[in-house]
């Protein structure tokens, strides 16, 4: 009786005072564009392009900047090449790991395995740069050495990815690889960061490194080691969250890996969204699954009521099906994330990603 009690009252509570994303479950884009329209390197924009359609334009690389300035400078982006591509990409991601397990056999590439021996060289980086002692619980100071050695190294890390003739591409790239890791001023990391990254591996799409086969290898091995690195940064530096709304937000640090963890979840026999605040059930499935990774790193880090510490998600698991947890998270990133200037603020263009207009 109980348990049928504290059902009710979080599905009441989960309409009544949840995001009004989980109160309008529509499905936010009709169309998601396959890798390989973006894959040629001058290449077309993924999800700029009809299918049949094939243009090619010649680029000249260029370092990304900032270009929102101002509140009013939003709608530039979301009429942006960069805004289509990078939700494309998203979307492209969520259905190809739509009801996989991460212990699914999957193709990894050679450009994969170089970006995990990338990855694994900033791992090994934080092992040789120990937190500072100081009066300071948060904001360790010893990450400022761990990222002067990422802002030197970024084009040479970048470079052993690319393929010999995309070379010229590596600075614009490399600029996406610094701003994915936290900020060394504020010695924060939030979701724009997380964008970055996500942006960072857009590009290598869009210049032929990653192909339309690696997608599963992408979310599944890049962005989940990706994950590791960054809960290592947060946890040896104690990293403040960036722009954090506490126990409002969805998260602290992440977003991205509760999208496409629900959407591993989609027609799941028997797992439902009011399974994952159950321990037992992260316990036992969390190698599978990136969105109860996510929830037992939440459990490690956070003390008290799941309720209380994490109400957005407590309130997400009276959802009743994972396509609509996944629908409402999609458009939940998009209100929360990437139409909130003080995130977008700090996103940098380029030729890959630009704040020209995107094709109507």
């Amino acid at each position: 009786m109980l348990l049928l009690s504290t059902s009710v009252e979080r599905l009441c509570f989960a309409s009544a005072h949840a995001s009004p994303i989980f109160r309008k479950m529509s499905t936010l884009y009709t169309r998601v564009w396959p890798l390989h329209h973006c894959i040629n390197i001058t290449i077309t924009s993924l999800g700029a392009l009809p299918e049949d359609e094939a243009l090619e334009v010649t680029t000249t690389f260029t370092v990304p900047k900032k270009e929102i300035a101002m509140v009013p400078d939003m709608g530039k982006w979301k009429r942006s090449k960069a805004y289509a591509d990078y939700m494309g990409f998203i979307l492209t991601l969520n259905e190809s790991v739509k009801a996989k397990k991460l212990t699914c056999v999957y193709r990894v590439s050679e450009t994969v395995e170089k970006l995990l021996d990338l990855l694994g060289t900033l791992d090994r980086w934080i092992n040789e740069t120990p937190p500072a002692d100081q009066p300071s619980r948060f904001g360790n100071k010893a990450f400022r050495t761990w990222f002067a050695q990422l802002d030197q190294e970024a084009e040479a890390l970048v470079s052993a990815v690319l393929p010999a003739d995309k070379q010229a591409a590596a600075p614009e790239i490399a600029v996406y690889l610094k701003e994915s890791v936290g900020n060394s001023t504020r010695i924060d990391y939030g979701t724009g960061h997380e964008a970055a990254f996500a942006a960072f591996l857009c590009c290598l799409c869009k210049v032929g490194a990653l192909k339309a086969d690696d997608q599963m290898a992408i979310v599944f091995k890049v962005f989940n080691k990706y994950l590791s690195v960054m809960r290592k940064l947060q946890r040896t530096y104690r990293m403040e969250p960036a722009g954090s709304q506490g126990v409002w937000g969805l998260d602290d640090f992440q977003f991205l890996p509760f999208i496409w963890g629900s959407s591993q979840f989609v027609d799941h026999p028997t797992l439902e969204p009011r399974h994952f605040v159950d321990e037992r059930v992260v316990n036992e499935h969390q190698h599978d699954y990136m969105f109860l990774e996510c929830i037992k790193f939440i459990n490690e880090m956070k003390t008290g009521p799941f309720a209380e510490h994490s109400n957005q998600l407590w309130n997400i698991s009276a959802v009743p099906s994972w396509s609509k947890v996944n629908q409402g998270l999609i458009r939940m990133y998009k209100a929360e994330c990437l139409e909130k200037f003080p995130v977008i603020q700090h996103f940098k263009f380029g030729s890959l990603l630009s704040i020209q207009p995107s094709k109507p």
